[in-house]
């Protein structure tokens, strides 16, 4: 292979806050050309020349639009050699009898039905040069059951797309692989603590290091799948989550241990 992941533009989904801009960023600081799609066009902007990088208007949930961003950037920027599919909305954690529809089919059609229409559209520059690298984030909700009953399934249905088209496209030397970020101390996630709709104890008292995850640590997992040092990863799902996943069975047991003396 003449050239590398490494050599292309990275394309980030929903880059403009919170996960999608630590991975612009981190991808950035390696030396990375990065184009910020967002559907938020002043902030991604803002973010991009922050960076040095460049801003397309994106919305995940208009396939037109995902396939007109895709070929506008592979025309103005140049290969898009890497796509992280950031782009995502949250769920308040109510009783399905409480949850509208309408909200049920949102967060389906950004965070399962974007993502896939995401992958499927960049995909196909990648395949005909033989190489790319994708990266999904999923979430632990998508791992585990949580009262989130339209935002756990679509983030399952983000892992399985993602073994699903690592096998699908691995002839082409395309990778494509996940990261489920715990609990981040993202923008979205700052704002439902400070509406009262999430408990800042209970999510650091129910992962093993006991704290929440920061953004950029999520994003340094996301740089490395991307890279050519993991190029025989496709496929894979990688929590980072502080071990809240190891954590969670213990209440089984009456929780964590605190520490002897």
């Amino acid at each position: 292979m003449t050239e590398t992941v490494q050599a292309g533009v990275c394309v980030v989904t929903g880059g403009a806050s919170g996960i999608g801009e630590a991975c612009v960023r981190e991808l950035a600081a390696a030396g990375r050309r990065v184009v910020v799609a967002d559907i938020n066009l002043a902030q991604a902007e803002a973010v991009a020349a922050a960076v040095g990088g460049h801003a397309c208007r994106l919305d995940v949930g208009d396939e037109r639009d995902v396939e007109a961003c895709a070929a506008r950037i592979e025309r103005e920027h140049g290969a898009v050699n890497v796509l992280v599919n950031s782009a995502g909305i949250i769920q308040v954690p109510v009783r399905p009898d409480d949850l509208p529809m309408g909200r049920w089919d949102d967060v389906v059609r950004i965070d399962q039905r974007g993502t896939y229409v995401a992958c499927v559209a960049f995909a196909r520059a990648m395949l005909a040069r033989r190489r790319g690298s994708i990266v999904n984030i999923a979430s632990i909700a998508g791992m585990r059951s949580l009262p989130l009953h339209a935002y756990a399934p679509a983030k399952a249905a983000v892992i399985s797309m993602t073994a699903c088209l690592a096998g699908e496209w691995g002839w082409a030397g395309v990778r494509v692989n996940a990261v489920s970020p715990g609990y981040t101390l993202t923008p979205a996630l700052q704002a439902a603590i400070d509406r009262d709709e999430r408990d800042v104890s209970m999510l650091e008292a129910n992962a093993a290091l006991r704290r929440m995850v920061m953004p950029e640590e999520v994003a340094r997992v996301v740089a490395f799948l991307a890279s050519d040092a993991a190029s025989a990863m496709t496929g894979v799902n990688v929590p980072v989550d502080c071990g809240w996943l190891a954590a969670t069975p213990w209440h089984t047991y009456g929780g964590l241990r605190e520490a002897k003396g």
